[in-house]
């Protein structure tokens, strides 16, 4: 067996891809599977490692004849379809830094991004090339997959192509405001393929083959780095689907024959809404690898499908530089326990006075690199704001604005977003722990949760609700509601306020947008269809 030099001793994605390739060239790096070909109109079937570098080799001879190199940013708006890769490898090999674009993504959103990132060009699905067009000034260029590359506006810098150069300009979902653009260099992409190289334990890795079968999307810190890079590292294949079908996945898992499935938090929880079925463990899967699922659904979904969901705790600016997972034991299922950090990772627990927190009481998370170099693997900078990049590294520690609290036997759980967090009475209240727990009553579709002004306690518990119930009357739900929460949380974390609303305001990996929620409540806290229910908040007796 051919073995592959560790991520780190190339230059370059492009660097990488092509040693991969010449390891094992007949190998798959894609599977496109029937599914998602039929809703992506291209052929279905496995694309092996030496197919894809020579489509990679033949794109960079016309972008280099176009004329682009360091300095060049290009957008790309592909899904994650397997013309992604051919376009990211060839500009990558150029240090040309690419633009992943979000194609949920509207106007104003598309105006901002081609006018921060100041991409030179965008390769985009034909549906969407005239929204790029209108989004970018007069002389921007928009092009197909397949056109022919134009000349950029502007000479390519003359630099060499190194682990420091820009590989993609990535956009953090903005949950509370703009989109800040994470600069990230080729040493941050190959350090995530390193990791999950060696991470071992239950996400050990070998060079015997490995698949994953993954839904999240190519703009995603997950999918474009820890995935791609990931199975690069060990001649591996993926599996990606245009999104998490919940009716077809596991007959996807099957057909992709993985090894690996990556996940999101709300996938689990409407897989264990299935009816069970003997098919339940007919899989080839070893371990998941995600963030967020529901801890009281942790335990069965594992017992009922036949591994391990390995939690880990990583942001876009971390990338694989402060990752925490739970791939070795004790990982504490059902607890939001994401592992204790390796050597190489130092942590603190920062409390409001600014002193560290104790072990057991929650606190912010900062983290950094140990060693010499305290921000390898993080991102670069955020770009044009270094004040923001600044107050992100303030004491020379990485501020992650996350609530965790550690464990005695050193491993951490995670309690929530700093921002999220819910001060009632002096009582510290996590979003995040409400909405879980409301999650499990039958009548609740989705809930979100944050706070609103009270004159007396400080702040209260607001609650939006998609409710599958349409013959109860609202206020007898709400009464409901309460009466559930308060068998399951002490009573000053149920809600104060519930709104039933149609749906929630939500990102394109479904994270809840939390800015959008604020405003949201501070309307509906007005709105004469809002049930105050603050007076069924007491103490048991």
């Amino acid at each position: 067996m051919t073995a592959l030099n560790p991520p780190l001793d190339y230059a370059s994605v492009a660097q990488l891809f092509a040693a991969t390739a010449q390891a094992f060239p007949v190998r798959p790096f894609l599977n496109v599977l029937l599914e998602t070909a039929h809703i992506y109109d291209i052929d279905a079937g496995e694309i092996s490692y030496e197919i894809l570098q020579s489509a990679a080799n033949a794109k960079q001879t016309a972008y280099t004849k176009a004329g682009y190199g360091p300095g060049h940013r290009v957008g790309i708006l592909l899904e994650n379809r397997p013309k992604f890769f051919v376009h990211w490898l060839a500009l990558n090999a150029l240090g040309v830094s690419i633009v992943p674009i979000n194609p949920e993504l509207r106007a104003a959103e598309l105006e901002y991004m081609v006018s921060h990132s100041e991409m030179v060009l965008a390769v985009a699905l034909p549906s969407r090339q005239d929204d790029l067009r209108c989004a970018g000034p007069d002389n921007f260029m928009v092009i197909g997959a397949d056109d022919p590359i134009p000349a950029p506006p502007d000479t390519a810098v003359k630099s060499l192509i190194t682990q420091d150069s820009e590989c993609a300009l990535l956009y953090t979902s903005g949950t509370t405001g703009l989109p800040k653009g994470c600069v990230l260099s080729n040493a941050y992409f190959l350090n995530c393929g390193q990791w999950y190289k060696d991470v071992g334990g239950h996400c050990a890795l070998d060079e015997d083959g490995e698949r994953m079968i993954t839904p999240l999307p190519l703009f995603h810190m997950n999918a474009l780095a820890c995935s791609s890079i990931g199975m690069m590292a060990v001649g591996g294949c993926i599996s990606f689907l245009d999104r998490f079908h919940p009716r077809s996945w596991w007959d996807s898992v099957r057909e992709a024959r993985a090894s690996i499935i990556h996940y999101l938090g709300v996938m689990p929880a409407m897989l264990m809404g299935a009816e069970p079925s003997e098919q339940d463990t007919d899989n080839t899967v070893r371990f998941g690898y995600g963030a967020g699922v529901d801890r009281n659904l942790h335990e069965w979904f594992e017992t009922r499908y036949g591994f391990p969901l390995i939690e880990a705790w990583a942001m876009t600016e971390t990338g694989n530089g402060a990752v925490i997972a739970a791939s070795k034991d004790p990982r504490r299922v059902g607890t939001n326990c994401f592992g204790a950090p390796e050597p190489e990772i130092e942590v603190k627990l920062l409390a409001d006075d600014g002193s560290t927190a104790p072990s057991g009481t929650p606190g912010e998370f900062l983290v950094r690199r140990a060693g010499d170099n305290p921000k390898f693997g993080f991102f670069d900078r955020y770009l044009k704001n270094p004040q923001a990049t600044s107050e992100a590294w303030k004491d020379g520690w990485f501020h992650t604005g996350d609530i965790v609290r550690e464990n005695p036997d050193g491993t951490f759980v995670f309690v929530d977003r700093k921002k999220n967090v819910i001060r009632r009475s002096g009582e510290n209240i996590a979003a995040i722990e409400v909405e879980n727990a409301l999650a499990g009553h039958e009548n609740i579709e989705a809930i979100a949760v944050a706070a609103t002004p009270d004159k007396v306690r400080g702040d209260e518990v607001f609650a939006l609700v998609v409710t599958n119930d349409t013959s109860t009357p609202k206020t007898d739900l709400a009464e409901d509601i309460v009466k559930f929460s308060l068998s399951r949380l002490a009573y000053y974390k149920a809600p104060g306020y519930i709104a039933f609303v149609d749906s929630l305001p939500l990102t394109s990996t479904n994270k809840i947008k939390r800015g959008d929620l604020k405003a949201l409540v501070k309307d509906l806290r007005q709105h004469a269809a809002t049930i105050d229910v603050r007076s069924l908040k007491k103490r048991s007796k």
